[in-house]
């Protein structure tokens, strides 16, 4: 199942795509689950690297990354001290932040809008945040969508941009997560069986973000995130 959500999630329902993070953290420890989750998701970018390929805006992508790699190594950091449960806590509470943020940006006053969007304190710390959660969770999905929703991108401009973002940001976490011994071989090994899943999930969430509408996406994409952050602190305190 986290397979399947993971290839819809890259391939076009990205609110979707912190689900698997919930389902991965029910069956391992949350720092095992980190490391045995990247590939998987790396095996749904190619997919949407490929369904998307032409729709990146590299301006956009480029602006954000080099801050995401600041957060990559203030998220290794993390990972190196805090246990499983208080990084589980910590990834909850941080998500439902967002989640909070995003929907006072969404009642807010048109101009506020528009400054936020060219505020570069706030791609500042969307990077950041971004790349943190990311290295310590594979839980960036709800900061970027926030960050994209604020861009007013047309939704595949919006998948080309997430998606090439994710493919940089995932590739490049892979060898501090291997220092970590949070990917090995028998893992991988593992990873691959899900393969074949993760290409089926692409498939459904392609033709899902062909058909849908602008207004449609965009609100699926913020309640599924509302209804997984949820789950996520659920399972985090209880």
């Amino acid at each position: 199942m986290a397979a399947l959500i993971i290839g819809m999630s890259k391939c076009g329902i990205p609110g979707i795509g912190i689900l698997n993070v919930a389902l991965f953290q029910n069956a391992l420890l949350a720092k095992d689950a980190t490391g045995f989750g990247l590939p998987v998701l790396i095996i749904g970018d190619i997919c949407a690297v490929i369904a998307y390929r032409k729709h990146a805006q590299w301006v956009q992508v480029w602006r954000l990354f080099p801050w995401t790699v600041a957060g990559v190594f203030l998220g290794y950091a993390a990972l190196k001290w805090l246990d499983n449960q208080q990084a589980r806590i910590l990834i909850g509470l941080l998500l439902a932040g967002m989640v909070v943020m995003h929907f006072m940006r969404s009642r807010s006053l048109k101009k506020i809008e528009i400054a936020a969007q060219a505020s570069h304190s706030f791609t500042i710390a969307a990077g950041i945040l971004a790349g943190f959660i990311s290295m310590v969770a594979n839980a960036a999905g709800p900061v970027m969508i926030i960050y994209l929703l604020s861009m007013r991108l047309p939704k595949m401009e919006f998948m080309g941009v997430s998606v090439y973002f994710f493919m940089l940001l995932n590739v490049f976490k892979v060898p501090f997560l291997a220092h970590l011994d949070l990917i090995t071989l028998g893992s991988f090994t593992a990873n691959l069986k899900l393969a074949p899943f993760v290409v089926v999930g692409g498939f459904i969430g392609y033709y899902f973000a062909k058909k849908v509408s602008q207004l449609w996406f965009e609100r699926t994409a913020f309640w599924l995130t509302v209804l997984a952050v949820g789950r996520m602190l659920w399972t985090a305190f209880y």
